[in-house]
């Protein structure tokens, strides 16, 4: 895997020239009190060096001509790796992770300079970490306040993320194979999640399994909070509670996903507690279903990105009217978003080592042209949430609707000759959902 983050270093120092990057590790964040959340490693900094651990920052400067990429890191140090756990050092995170030059973090201040002071420009992202953002502000001025009697160094700060995260968006054949795994992982516990639900099970009864096998197959633990939402709970986007006991005629609508060695999976499928769709239920979820299909035949390489959002939006607003939720001339609809109550957010996101991964969806007046090594999720959905009223008008939602809220998500590879779908294992078709 070392010889990937090279790889991906060479082809960020390819593009920065005479320039350096600067990239900070993700801090120790804090629970409650003195307890520490798990550590998380910063995405961008993990994707080119690897390295996990805190309070260390990884400089490239393909101009030095010694050093290219430097480390700084903790010390090792014994009594604190009793408490928090072993450090790879100095000398090691210079072996194992193949850095020209490794320091003690404590020495940034005193070293930092010497790969800045020649470059033409510094790339660094200005982030969370507002002391960071100081240091290297402050670093910056002092070199451009003596520029003009060196007649040399960074006249400028450029965002590293321009440079950086249209690699990230091109994923490579090992990042797939993580991302395969984690996909493979979640379909599992999706599966197991619809074996085990019954009315009169609990919420967390299911989020409790499927991250159970989240950790039983390797996985980190999930990829973002794990929504278990029945009945009218489904109408809460991003509903978290997972404390309701389920009913029957009522639907389940779960959104999990593994996180594998950093990288994410994101699956979502509604189906019957009881096994049987209602009418309604059938109806919209019927329209959800044909959406997603439909948006799913937009991701082709050559393909915009926002057509996955416009086709799914077009078969809503078509079914909608149909069932008399929404009145009016479809294009008119679309137009006027008036289909915005019933379906509120985009179509998907960029998937990777980010759940909502790194990447631009639209140059200026273009959206981005899909290509190979692109992966995204595709999730359209309708949601009638209680009180939302009529497009034309007014009046309120005939209660037959209310509270039934379905969503359907798979993640999606852009290939060189169309797609693969990378969570087809979990069933969708309401024949295989009432079985």
């Amino acid at each position: 895997m070392q010889a990937e983050y090279e790889n991906r270093r060479q082809q960020l120092m390819a593009k920065i020239g005479n320039g350096t990057a600067i990239f900070r590790s993700a801090p120790m964040a804090v629970m409650h009190n003195d307890v520490e959340y798990t550590f998380r490693q910063d995405s961008d900094f993990f994707y080119l060096t690897g390295f996990n651990e805190p309070e260390a920052v990884a400089v490239l400067a393909p101009h030095h001509e010694e050093h290219r990429f430097i480390l700084f890191v903790q010390p090792k140090e014994r009594e604190k790796e009793v408490w928090t756990g072993y450090r790879t050092g100095v000398e090691e995170a210079k072996k194992r992770y193949g850095a020209d030059e490794a320091y003690s973090i404590a020495e940034l201040a005193e070293k930092l300079p010497q790969y800045v002071e020649k470059a033409e420009r510094i790339y660094y992202h200005l982030g969370r970490d507002h002391a960071f953002n100081e240091t290297i502000l402050k670093l910056w001025q002092r070199l451009v306040a003596t520029y003009p009697k060196r007649g040399i160094g960074p006249m400028a700060i450029e965002d590293s993320n321009v440079i950086l995260h249209p690699l990230r968006l091109v994923k490579s054949e090992s990042e797939l194979a993580l991302m395969r795994q984690a996909a493979a992982i979640s379909v599992e516990a999706h599966n197991k999640a619809r074996e085990l639900a019954r009315p009169g099970c609990y919420e967390y009864e299911i989020q409790a399994e499927m991250e159970r096998i989240f950790r039983l197959r390797g996985g980190m633990g999930v990829a973002y909070p794990s929504i278990v939402a029945s009945g009218a709970n489904a109408c809460v986007l991003h509903y978290i509670d997972n404390n309701r006991q389920m009913l029957d005629n009522e639907l389940l609508l779960i959104d999990a996903g593994c996180a594998y060695d950093y990288y994410n999976a994101d699956i979502t499928r509604t189906f019957p507690v009881g096994n049987k769709f209602t009418p309604e239920q059938k109806a919209l979820y019927e329209i959800v279903l044909e959406a997603q299909l439909q948006a799913l035949s937009q991701v082709q390489p050559g393909n915009p990105y926002n057509a996955v959002h416009d086709t799914a939006v077009r078969v809503i607003t078509e079914g909608l009217v149909e069932l008399g939720i929404l009145r009016g001339e479809i294009d008119k609809l679309i137009e006027e978003e008036k289909y915005k109550p019933f379906y509120m957010h985009r179509t998907g996101h960029w998937l990777g080592l980010d759940v909502h991964d790194v990447g631009v969806y639209q140059h200026g007046e273009s959206p981005h042209i899909l290509q190979a090594g692109n992966v995204l999720t595709v999730e359209p959905g309708i949601y009638i949430v209680p009180n939302t009223p009529n497009a034309e008008d007014q009046s309120e939602i005939d209660p037959r609707w209310i509270g039934i809220g379905i969503r359907i998500e798979d993640d999606v590879l852009v290939t060189a000759s169309g797609q693969e779908i990378l969570t087809l294992g979990v069933p969708k078709l309401v024949a295989q959902l009432e079985a």
